[in-house]
């Protein structure tokens, strides 16, 4: 299975430029412009790792390759407008933290300090989390966590004296109480601290349903925001349950045969929903992640292995020497206002399109394969 899925990381990145990724899909379809974006950072993290994994340095140099062309000498980043007040931007500049090591090249650390601005002018709700984007004001989604705290949390322990450990903790304790389920013990994809939005319910702001890969991004966000602080005491005593807490209760939800989980993660059996191959891989690497740095007991490691097994066998195919990871919901949200159609209804959720090779799918699927080659790793040794 490892050289299987090497074959296809290598055609993913001799398919694609800077320019024209094949695995950004909504770019491609929408025709947009190169920019920066979190659908390359998922990619860009992905590779990265595989890089400190492997020793090889065909990812290294298509990485550097690829950052080179959006980031300039000066630090600005093509395509990267902080006034649009967007957390989906910060997500990739995470990657810059590991280029500087790597080269010393200045204009990463200036990089670095051009997105570390966008975090302290991003706008908050009433509750102190940042909003998701400026189009989306007063919202907090699961996604958003993902996008932007493993950046801050990066530059606070290796530039700011980890001076705002508390506000990137205080984030997480405010998704908690305000979008866990205790009855369900899953996360609702998004909250309206106004309480207005057509998607909201009026009387606790929150979305209608419990969607995989917002989920999905939140525990990755959990376990990487862990292994970037120095804080030993918020691991264990923060961290480490809430972590546990929401990985046993989607475990409940799991499909048992083929150990991935559904894309409205309560509803296994309505009919329509389908098993979704982006979420499920976000939560086999937060938990073989997670059992690693160990936020979760090591029996966890097999949960993860079944997890990632089941993706690569029920949707990572071969034809004709082809190689494709299908099963990757497109795209899914919340509104805006004008949007009437993103409603966050079970009916929403499984009409978005299907697709193959979209990194939301591939980056999660190489960041889990990471992980398993340090358990391959650890057993040899």
């Amino acid at each position: 299975m490892h050289l299987l899925i090497d074959r296809f990381i290598e055609k993913l990145i001799n398919e694609s430029t800077p320019e024209l990724p094949i695995w950004n899909i909504e770019s491609i379809k929408a025709g947009k412009t190169p920019h920066w974006n979190y659908i390359d950072g998922c990619m860009m993290t992905s590779l990265i790792e595989l890089y400190k994994e492997t020793n090889d340095s065909k990812y290294i140099n298509f990485v550097l390759n690829f950052i080179d062309y959006y980031v300039f000498d000066d630090g600005t980043i093509r395509g990267y407008d902080i006034n649009h007040f967007n957390v989906d931007d910060i997500c990739e500049s995470r990657i810059l933290f590991d280029l500087y090591q790597i080269t010393h090249n200045k204009k990463y650390l200036k990089a670095i300090e051009y997105t570390y601005t966008h975090i302290k002018t991003q706008p908050r709700t009433k509750d102190g989390n940042f909003w998701h984007k400026k189009i989306y004001p007063n919202q907090v989604w699961l996604d958003g966590l993902f996008m932007a705290q493993p950046f801050y949390t990066r530059y606070e322990t290796t530039f700011n004296n980890h001076q705002n450990y508390d506000d990137i903790i205080n984030q997480f304790k405010n998704v908690r109480k305000l979008m866990f389920d205790e009855d369900k013990k899953l996360y609702y994809h998004g909250y309206d601290s106004t309480k207005s939005i057509f998607w909201a319910d009026p009387k606790t702001g929150l979305s209608k349903n419990f969607w995989l890969r917002a989920i999905g991004w939140f525990v990755v966000a959990i376990v990487d925001v862990a292994s970037y602080m120095d804080d030993d005491l918020a691991k264990k005593e923060f961290f480490s349950p809430l972590l546990k807490e929401i990985i046993d209760g989607l475990l409940t939800y799991q499909d048992q045969k083929s150990k991935l989980f559904y894309q409205v993660v309560n509803l296994q059996s309505k009919q329509g929903n389908y098993l979704e191959a982006s979420g499920s891989a976000l939560v086999s690497y937060a938990i073989l992640k997670g059992a690693r740095l160990k936020l979760l007991d090591h029996a966890y490691e097999k949960v993860g292995l079944d997890i990632f097994n089941g993706i690569t066998k029920t949707y990572l195919s071969e034809k004709n020497g082809d190689l494709n990871l299908g099963g990757i919901c497109l795209v899914a949200g919340l509104g805006p206002e004008h949007n009437t159609r993103r409603d966050g209804t079970f009916e929403y959720y499984i009409s978005e399109p299907v697709v193959e090779n979209d990194a939301k799918g591939v980056g999660p699927l190489i960041m889990a394969y990471t992980e398993v080659m340090k358990v391959d790793k650890n057993k040899k040794d």
